[in-house]
């Protein structure tokens, strides 16, 4: 055998290859809530945002916990002079010199008026409200996911209802033909019923540009390219029949103080409204003197032109010094800039209190508002499945009677409406009651899932 020639199984590799190459690509697995919410919050920009500041933060804290260690510092100088100067009897001369000289200080803060343990720990409440606001940001993500999923389930299910309709017209269209060309039914009766069978696609046709529009707005929440071969899973009937009784969950009041105790939004204000507490303590620091203590090393060389002078590392030999020391600075009147500080502090923890306080009672409407949602969603909900039934039953008979010409088409068609909207409605009011019951759920605490 040619050397060069290609055996049977390499031939076969090859085929398995580029048919695997330029095979169409495979649609997407459907995507499960949690799937959404945890793609949105790792690529969501604003979450990558709020990220970045608690970052910020900690960086912050890390200089103010630094703040207590001694500083080091290194000087060095070169000073010519020119000119008449004094010489060392007194007298007036014209003379030029030159000095060089060199240090080495450090200094440690001793006593702040408690600046410094008060400001790490305003950077720690900052820091710990920074926390809050990025787990706040994520959740809001996550009730935007949820609500656009729920959505998707609602015109998938409208767009399912609608392909049924088409499917019952077009029964009646072939029936009808079936009957003209037997002579036992007029081409008006035909023709209304292939006109009802094309409004009937019609409305399939938008119910699949609202489905289509829901994936499109849910995928540009998960911050992806396209929609192309986007979906999501659907949950059975079996398990939206196990939704939770409304009457079963406590009141709003019961579930508001359940919220407050680790609702983001809440702990990041309690955080901050401690950290006005910090500020006061820092501007009433100017109060107080300040201590530090201070050392160093020290050199120097100098020459005065055409006077002998010793050699330069000489110089710096015979002169090297070394100091210790404390400074003690105490502002006798800074123009009551100290006061007015401390009295914007003490406005800023006012209107702090005045944040939190209305951010509870935010969370409070919010629960409430969920609350009465999932009480009238869930009257809705029994209410809707009942005339959704006796519509499918008033249809199924009203059929019954249009197919052995005891009713006509424009009965038909009304029964068949009326059908259309009960069966919408209570497609509405279950994923109403699905999202504001699980809503619910998530204010004390729980996942979103469903």
């Amino acid at each position: 055998m040619d050397k060069h020639s290609i055996s049977r199984g390499q031939w076969a590799l090859l085929f398995i290859i580029f048919s695997f190459l330029f095979s169409p690509a495979q649609a997407q697995q459907p995507w499960t809530l949690r799937q959404c919410m945890e793609h949105a919050i790792a690529h969501n920009i604003g979450i990558r945002q709020k990220t970045n500041a608690e970052r910020q933060r900690d960086i912050q804290l890390s200089t103010a916990r630094n703040s207590r260690l001694p500083n080091l510092s290194l000087s060095a100088s070169e000073t010519l002079n020119f000119g008449r100067a004094q010489t060392i009897d007194g007298t007036y001369s014209n003379r030029n010199t030159n000095n060089t000289s060199f240090g080495l200080g450090t200094s440690v803060p001793l006593f702040t008026g408690f600046n410094i343990p008060n400001t790490i720990k305003l950077n720690q409440l900052n820091l710990d409200a920074a926390v809050q606001d990025l787990e706040k940001a994520r959740n809001d993500i996550r009730m935007q996911v949820a609500k656009a999923y729920v959505q998707i389930l609602y015109d998938s299910e409208m767009a399912d209802v609608a392909h049924r309709q088409i499917s019952i017209d077009s029964v009646q269209v072939v029936r009808l033909q079936g009957l003209f060309q037997n002579g036992k039914a007029s081409q008006v009766e035909l023709s209304q019923q292939q006109a009802t069978l094309e409004k009937s696609r019609l409305t399939a046709t938008q119910a699949d540009n609202s489905y289509q529009l829901s994936l499109l707005a849910l995928s540009q929440l998960l911050e992806l390219p396209t929609p192309e071969g986007f979906s999501i899973v659907r949950p059975t009937l079996s398990e939206l029949a196990t939704l939770e009784s409304v009457t079963n969950l406590p009141s709003p009041e019961v579930i508001y103080q359940e919220a407050i105790a680790f609702k983001p939004e809440i702990l990041a204000e309690q955080f901050r409204l401690q950290g006005t507490e910090r500020s006061i303590k820092i501007a009433q620091a100017a109060l107080y003197p300040t201590l530090n203590f201070n050392a160093g090393l020290q050199s120097n060389y100098f020459k005065t032109n055409g006077n002998k002078a010793d050699p330069f590392f000489t110089q710096l030999k015979n002169n090297f010094a070394q100091y210790l020391g404390v400074s003690l600075n105490y502002t006798l009147f800074n123009r009551l800039a100290t006061r007015n500080n401390i009295r914007n502090a003490r406005i800023a923890r006012e209107n702090q209190q005045l944040v939190l306080d209305n951010t509870k009672k935010t969370l409070y409407k919010e629960i409430q508002q969920a609350y009465y949602n999932a009480v009238a969603a869930h009257s809705k909900h029994e209410s809707s499945y009942a005339a959704a039934q006796s519509s499918k039953d008033a249809f199924v008979l009203m059929q019954a009677k249009y197919e052995i010409g005891k009713a006509n088409i424009t009965e038909f068609d009304q029964a068949k409406n009326r059908y259309l909207n009960a069966e919408s409605d209570y497609v509405r009011a279950r994923y109403e009651y699905l999202y504001q019951t699980a809503l619910l759920q998530f204010y004390r605490g729980k996942e979103l899932e469903f």
